[in-house]
């Protein structure tokens, strides 16, 4: 699993950050979610072929996290994609869409899009992952993702072997949940595979303040994206705007219990981030500002 940065600027481009979006390749499917505007030009970059996505997952209706739409859609369309693209956001994004997708003189010749409206919950489900929201501080339809590896249980061929099951379809069985007899004796599954393997688990915040929904969404998991707008030398400033500090991000982190903190959404008040990394390591060690086109792999548990 890997993700890749493709904006990790506040409400303004800098020279260093496109607007927000983030990359996730999972076993060669791919997901986005946010997209600023340039979005598209950033995969280029990349190197990552946006033809091959089908879901693109919004955090909120401010347009530094979805103007990037447009001009993607229409670039999918004149390469003459055919698979609908699925996008995924709060309430009003349809509305949107149509606007969008209405202005000047738009219109798709290949391609068609689908737009889901989603309240907190599960938003999408596959046999190997999960994608849930949970609403956040910010808007009043603003949400933070969860993507979510399902837990698997591995087989335990020498056990197998030991309760006399030869190799084979009896093996398959097994692994897939059936139960098998032998000589006369019933194996069952549990006990031939180990104590399930939790998941990896990535949380991606958009904006918002610090808020005990994304705490909870963020129990234990591998990577925690987390809105870092703003120094805390300048915490008066984020009652107005509905961003977090850094600091605030790392208590959240440490809070949750993950592994890794990568702040986004910085201020362009802030040309040097380091300060921002620095001030959250001292509250959780393993916090890093992510920078545009960074690579974070995400190793299997």
């Amino acid at each position: 699993m890997e993700i890749v940065f493709l904006g990790t600027s506040g409400c303004v481009p800098t020279k260093q950050r496109n607007l927000s979006s983030v990359f996730l390749d999972y076993l060669n499917k791919y997901f986005l979610f946010d997209c600023g505007e340039g979005t598209q030009r950033q995969m280029r970059f990349a190197g990552i072929n946006f033809m091959r996505i089908d879901d693109i997952f919004i955090t909120h209706l401010h347009a530094d996290h979805f103007l990037g739409l447009g001009g993607l859609i229409q670039s999918m369309d004149f390469l003459e994609r055919t698979r609908i693209l699925n996008i995924y956001g709060p309430s009003g994004l349809q509305e949107t869409m149509d606007h969008m997708l209405s202005m000047g003189t738009f219109q798709m010749d290949s391609m068609s899009i689908k737009v889901h409206e989603i309240k907190p919950g599960l938003v999408k489900e596959e046999k190997l992952y999960e994608i849930r929201c949970v609403k956040t501080e910010h808007t009043k339809n603003s949400f933070a993702y969860c993507f979510e590896e399902k837990s698997k249980r591995r087989f335990l061929k020498q056990k197998a072997l030991e309760l006399g099951v030869p190799e084979g379809r009896l093996f398959s069985m097994l692994h897939n949940g059936h139960p098998v007899e032998i000589a006369g004796k019933v194996i069952e599954p549990d006990q031939v595979l180990s104590e399930p393997i939790f998941g990896r688990k990535i949380i991606y915040t958009g904006d918002t303040r610090v808020c005990e929904n994304v705490i909870k969404l963020a129990e234990n998991a591998d990577v925690l994206i987390h809105d870092g707008t703003f120094s805390h030398e300048d915490l008066e400033i984020i009652a107005k705007t509905g961003h977090s500090t850094a600091v605030q991000a790392a208590q959240v982190a440490r809070k949750a219990k993950v592994r890794r903190l990568y702040l986004t959404h910085i201020s362009q008040r802030y040309p040097d981030a380091k300060r921002l990394e620095l001030e959250a390591r001292e509250i959780f060690s393993e916090s890093y500002v992510a920078e545009d086109l960074m690579r974070v792999n995400v190793e299997k548990h």
